[in-house]
């Protein structure tokens, strides 16, 4: 046997698969950290009260810059060892996408706390009991919304109204990645609520990779019927 063959099958066994993606998760989740650590500062300064709800989402907003460059990350991220990069992906899709995720993300959070400063003060409004079941399903929705958003901002160059018509397509015609993504929704909500609010940020990167794969019959459409 040669020398070389030993070295050309370097980085592309199982365990170094493995390596590479543990390896990928940990960056790209210290990026993240990072990227969103303004507003992630902020927060902890903001006590429990719903009035700092408006100001807590103006500290999430470096959030969705910050998520859109993970997932550009985890999507092209390498499966060899030998070709690990996922420090440089990320700084290019925080590049490439900050701007169109963030047209996307500040009026999804701005809707997001309407509807939850509108429950947190119900009692005030002299609203009828159903309003409220109905403004929990609209503020989910919406947030269902911005998950296939958030993937599409990501990985494609499509304006943001193209992209949000294509997140309101994919609602419904991929209702199985819709359940998928409500799924991670319950899981992040649980956590924090029976947990920690910091679990979901400590494990965002898994997250988002889960996402991306459930994702996928999205990412395949919109390839084949939506891209040159």
């Amino acid at each position: 046997m040669s020398s070389g063959a030993p070295a050309a099958g370097f980085g592309t066994g199982a365990l170094s698969r493995a390596a590479a993606l543990i390896h990928t998760l940990v960056t790209v989740e210290a990026l993240l950290l990072l990227a969103a650590a303004p507003g992630l500062a902020g927060l902890l300064l903001l006590g429990p009260d719903p009035a700092n709800l408006p100001l807590a989402a103006v500290c999430l907003l470096p959030l969705g810059p910050a998520l859109s460059a993970a997932l550009y990350a985890l999507h092209h991220r390498s499966r060899d060892l030998t070709e690990l990069h996922p420090a440089r992906t990320y700084a290019r899709g925080w590049r490439l996408n900050a701007l169109p995720a963030l047209k996307l993300w500040a009026p999804l959070l701005t809707w997001v706390t309407v509807i939850a400063f509108t429950l947190t003060h119900f009692s005030a409004t002299g609203l009828p009991g159903w309003w409220a079941v109905l403004l929990g399903v609209i503020g989910a929705g919406s947030l269902l919304w911005g998950a296939h958003a958030l993937v599409l901002t990501s990985l494609f160059t499509f304006r943001t109204r193209d992209t949000a018509r294509l997140a309101a397509y994919f609602l419904v015609r991929q209702a199985r990645t819709t359940l998928a993504a409500a799924s991670l929704l319950v899981l992040v909500a649980a956590s924090t609520a029976l947990l920690t609010e910091a679990l979901p940020a400590l494990l965002a990167a898994p997250l988002l990779l889960s996402l991306l794969h459930s994702s996928r019959p999205v990412i395949a459409e919109t390839q084949e019927d939506f891209t040159a």
